[in-house]
C-alpha cells in the first residue's frame, strides 16, 4: 500500500486539472504516509504556503500546532500526520480572504487517496468546507454550532474553526472552545502521534524538520 500511495502522490503533485483557473498556477501541497493515524483536512493552501510548498507554513499553522500540542517535527512527519486539504492548490483571492478551494481535488483525488490511508483514527475538520464534505447532513446550521457539537462526531472526526488570525474575534467570543475542545484535541492527538521509535521518514515528507 505504501508504494501505491507514493505513486498516487506523484500523480497528484503533477496535476494540472484546473490550471486555467489558478492565478498563480498549480502547485499541489499535501503530505501523507500509509501509517499516519491522524489526518488534518483544511481548506486550501494560502499564498505563503503556495510559495513555500509546505502545508500550514504560516501563522494559521503555528496556531494549529499549538492547539494540537505538537511541534513541527511531529506535524510534518507523514508516518504520524496526513495533511490533506480540500483543495491542493492556492485558489486565489475572493472579495474577503482567499477563494474557496477548487472542487476538482475532492472528486479527482480524494476518492483514490482516502483508501490508501487505512490507519487514520481521527480526522480534524478545519473550516466549513471540510466539515460540509465529511459530515454532510450531520453538520449543524453554522460552523459555530458544528464545533460546539464536537462530541457528536467523535471518535472519528473533530470539527474545528480555522486557526487564522482573522478569526481572533471568534476565539474571544467562544471561550468554551479553548476550555472544552482543546484539552480533548491535545489528548487525542498525543495518543495518536506517539513515537514508535522508528526513524522519521524525512525524504517522503519533503519538508524541512526544523521549521
Amino acid at each position: 500500500m505504501s508504494d501505491a500511495l507514493d505513486r498516487l502522490l506523484v500523480e497528484i503533485r503533477a496535476c494540472r486539472a484546473c490550471e486555467a483557473c489558478l492565478p498563480l498556477g498549480p502547485r499541489p501541497v499535501l503530505s501523507a504516509g500509509a501509517d499516519a493515524r491522524l489526518m488534518v483536512v483544511g481548506q486550501a493552501p494560502g499564498r505563503k504556503v503556495h510559495e513555500s510548498g509546505i502545508p500550514w507554513d504560516d501563522a494559521s499553522g503555528r496556531r494549529l500546532r499549538e492547539w494540537m500540542g505538537i511541534d513541527s517535527d511531529t506535524f510534518y512527519d507523514p508516518r504520524r500526520v496526513a495533511i490533506v486539504p480540500m483543495g491542493f492548490c492556492y485558489p486565489g483571492r475572493a472579495a474577503s480572504g482567499d477563494a474557496p478551494p477548487r472542487p476538482e481535488c475532492r472528486s479527482l483525488w480524494h476518492p483514490r487517496l482516502m483508501p490508501l490511508l487505512p490507519n487514520i483514527g481521527l480526522t480534524l475538520l478545519i473550516g466549513q468546507y471540510a466539515q460540509a464534505h465529511f459530515l454532510g447532513a450531520r453538520r449543524k446550521r453554522s460552523l459555530t454550532d458544528t464545533v460546539r457539537s464536537w462530541q457528536d462526531y467523535l471518535p472519528t472526526h473533530l470539527p474545528l474553526p480555522h486557526p487564522s488570525p482573522r478569526n481572533v474575534g471568534w476565539f474571544k467570543a467562544n471561550p468554551w472552545f479553548e476550555g472544552e475542545v482543546l484539552p480533548t484535541l491535545r489528548g487525542r492527538v498525543a495518543a495518536l502521534v506517539a513515537d514508535d521509535g522508528a526513524p522519521a521518514d524525512v525524504c517522503r515528507s519533503g519538508f524541512s524538520r526544523d521549521r
